[in-house]
């Protein structure tokens, strides 16, 4: 059995939130991913943005690898927005668009999410193919309050 590394995220007060749909294909690539995995959270790197996702049942969250910072001696990156999957709302057909809530918890959040789609899609292709040759990774999130 893999030993399992957890990585600490910390998340700011949500400055806002909009509901938006993003592709099924998409959706559906990271429900998949996380059915062929055996681990609760998937880590796909984002390098174009140098930022990080973490795909579980309930959403993606997004960080800056780059934002550090440590709170009651626990070391984290900074959460800058999240998608969270709306389960009540998911279309029946599976080429439908799903709606998700996009929530902001960083000023530029906004700006980041209108690039976030495509590289996100991007850093997929390259984490579903590396998956097929290596398998995945033993990585789990642990999502701590950050209070300025």
């Amino acid at each position: 059995m893999d030993t399992i590394s957890t990585e600490v995220f910390f998340l700011p007060d949500e400055l806002g939130r909009t509901s938006v749909s993003i592709p099924a294909g998409l959706f559906n690539r990271c429900r998949l991913l996380l059915t062929r995995c055996q681990y609760e959270h998937i880590f796909v790197p984002i390098r174009s943005m140098q930022y990080l996702a973490v795909i579980d049942a309930e959403g993606i969250i997004f960080v800056d690898s780059q934002a550090y910072a440590v709170r009651g001696g626990e070391g984290g990156r900074l959460i800058l927005l999240t998608w969270q999957f709306r389960p009540e709302l998911r279309p029946d057909a599976l080429t439908m668009p799903v709606p998700i809530e996009v929530l902001y918890y960083h000023p530029q959040a906004p700006a980041i999410q209108k690039r976030l789609l495509g590289d996100f899609t991007k850093s997929l292709d390259i984490l579903e193919a590396r998956y097929r040759d290596q398998g995945c990774e033993a990585r789990a999130k642990k999502v701590l309050p950050f209070k300025r």
